[in-house]
């Protein structure tokens, strides 16, 4: 359950009322605002000619920072703050993926600019609605069988070893993992022939929708939850109960309704989150050992299981 603020002990009623009333408008206001800068990021964007690449890069640090000054105002767990130390092992694998994957990438999105159209054959407002759904399936598909193929899950498992859930180890991936999964989903919209305006929108959506549901943020969709993935929707996802521990979406969650894979109600918490068997996996410090335990024996059991 969410934790109480620093100095909220000590403060008057008044004093604490306010502050709450301040939190809770905080979590109504902190989604829309999300979206609402998605949508002006890319107007600005297209309107002005920008390069794609850089915007849609500066745009995800601007909604990291965004995402963690919300942990520290309305955290959903205080314990899953990241410690000093944390946020130096996530770096680096931020580094490590945004480096060794932007160079393998841009074959993708090279592959991307050949194929896909550069004006639209549908208006933009009929065009993006369709590319993000195909997109979202997409990701949905390949993230299921990053759980349930035994080899994927050994490049996927990496993301889900930390036992807390915020949007500093988001970043937490196997460089293989990201690949293939950005590339499936880009190559999937690119084949389809969406223009490469409509992709770079899609793209700014799954990128702060990514990080999004990643945070540990007491915001609560509501009924929206049926149609949007959320931090609620997620912490089930990486629950070490696999029974409630699917919805495989990051942006939409209509493709876990429609395959089964929905297990959220208003209320339900998972009571842990990381590994079944944590000792599968070596520790998310461990990055040279994590680089390379997608190709080594498997040496127990446990190691197949996903969750």
């Amino acid at each position: 359950m969410p934790g109480t603020s620093p100095g909220s002990a000590g403060a008057s009623r008044p004093e604490r009322g306010a502050r709450e009333t301040a939190r809770a408008l905080l979590a109504l206001v902190a989604y829309p605002i999300l979206l609402l800068s998605i949508a002006g990021v890319f107007a600005i964007a297209v309107r002005g000619g920008w390069d794609t690449g850089r915007t849609t890069f500066v745009f995800q640090l601007s909604v990291i920072g965004y995402l963690a000054a919300l942990e520290r105002l309305i955290p959903y767990q205080r314990s899953w703050h990241p410690t000093r130390r944390e946020w130096v092992s996530y770096g680096v694998y931020y580094t490590l993926t945004a480096v060794g994957g932007g160079v393998a990438q841009s074959l993708v999105l090279g592959g991307v600019s050949a194929m896909a159209r550069p004006d639209p054959v549908l208006p933009l407002w009929a065009e993006i609605p369709l590319a993000l759904l195909l997109g979202s399936l997409a990701s949905y598909t390949v993230h299921r069988l990053g759980h349930t193929n035994r080899w994927l899950w050994r490049l996927h498992g990496v993301h889900h070893v930390p036992e807390k859930v915020n949007v500093g180890n988001n970043g937490v991936n196997h460089i293989a993992d990201i690949l293939i999964a950005q590339g499936c989903t880009q190559l999937s919209l690119a084949l389809v022939g969406f223009s490469e305006t409509s992709v770079f929108g899609v793209g700014l959506f799954v990128v702060a929708q990514g990080y999004f549901v990643h945070a540990n943020v007491t915001v609560r969709l509501g009924p929206l939850n049926h149609v949007f993935a959320s931090p609620e929707q997620h912490r089930l996802h990486h629950s070490t109960d696999l029974a409630e521990a699917g919805h495989y979406g990051s942006d939409l969650s209509i493709w876990d309704r429609a395959f089964g894979s929905f297990t959220w109600r208003p209320g339900r918490e998972p009571a842990a989150v990381g590994l079944v068997d944590p000792a599968s996996f070596p520790r998310t410090e461990s990055f040279m050992a994590t680089l390379a335990h997608p190709w080594r024996r498997p040496v127990k059991a446990g190691d197949t299981t996903t969750g």
